[in-house]
């Protein structure tokens, strides 16, 4: 019944009453889809692979001469480039694990009935729904230390949150962990939705504690997909521009991207920026593949 509902259509419909067949009503759908990846995405992908071996720079008219892997060679040997990805490894740590802490901990008090729980979850998700400009120059304004609410509350005085070169990277960081808790949160609390309500039961009564529920009950099955929020939030802290650029301008919160957008941009350095760039989606594919063998062993527990 499936299989004749899924090949063939109804022979009243608009569609059958013009002769369109089934694959040809999905052909409509998908080629445009297919063209615009191509155009789009794949097209420039497989360009900028090309200019990366080349000294192109698209602020001069001169022609582009190949030189090889010479542009990936000085890049890896460029120390001020490691030190890009020293300050991104640095951020995507304090970002994921404050976003993992906050989000998973809302999610564990919201999976639970409280009155307005829907209200409030809806609330707790707005952040996510900002435009990352609106949040940067929002935060900014918190961070101010003339009227910044931030020093007010904290009893701070006048202390430099975006201006200090050891504290501007954590407020970058902070300003991200605020945005995207609620995502993790989202995932968390469909996660622990999923957990079979008979197995708290049976830990009630034996008697078990609430840090062996959690342990061996909780995590272990919300594990799996704790680990995919963990995965899309390490490739989108990695590839960060948007929050860093507009809070501060400080050399200590220069992440990858920052020094991407310099590159290409700023110096017109358009074939080697397009060398670094593959050198970020070759470092960011490895982390995810390394996040998806774990969650594969995990998936197996």
């Amino acid at each position: 019944m499936a299989t004749a509902v899924m090949t063939s259509l109804d022979t009243k419909s608009r569609a059958a009453s013009r002769g369109m067949s089934d694959i040809r009503i999905r052909n409509l759908f998908i080629i445009p889809t297919i063209l615009f990846l191509i155009v789009f995405n794949i097209f420039p992908l497989i360009y900028s692979l090309g200019y990366s071996f080349t000294d192109f720079r698209a602020s001069s008219n001169a022609p582009a001469n190949f030189v090889g892997l010479q542009n990936y060679r000085e890049l890896l040997n460029d120390p001020f480039i490691w030190s890009n990805f020293a300050i991104t490894a640095k951020y995507v740590i304090v970002s994921v694990t404050g976003q993992v802490i906050v989000g998973f901990g809302t999610a564990m008090l919201l999976n639970r009935d409280i009155p307005l729980k829907g209200l409030l979850t809806t609330l707790l998700l707005l952040p996510m729904m900002l435009s990352m400009a609106v949040v940067g120059l929002f935060w900014k304004l918190l961070y101010d230390p003339s009227f910044g609410i931030i020093n007010y509350a904290l009893g701070l005085g006048s202390f430099e949150w975006l201006s200090n070169p050891d504290m501007a990277l954590y407020a970058v960081a902070i300003t991200d962990i605020w945005m995207w808790s609620p995502f993790v949160m989202l995932l968390s609390l469909a996660g622990l939705s999923a957990v079979p309500k008979h197995l708290y039961e049976a830990a009630a009564i034996d008697r078990a504690g609430p840090f062996y529920t959690f342990f061996r009950i909780t995590l272990p099955l919300v594990a799996p997909i704790l680990m995919i929020a963990i995965i899309f939030r390490t490739m989108e802290a990695f590839k960060t521009f948007d929050l860093a650029y507009i809070l501060t301008s400080q050399p200590t919160t220069e992440v990858i991207s920052i020094r991407l957008y310099k590159m290409a941009f700023q110096e017109w350095q358009t074939g080697r920026s397009c060398a670094l760039a593959y050198i970020v989606l070759i470092m960011v594919l490895a982390i995810t593949n390394i996040y998806v063998k774990y969650l594969n062993k995990v998936k197996e527990r």
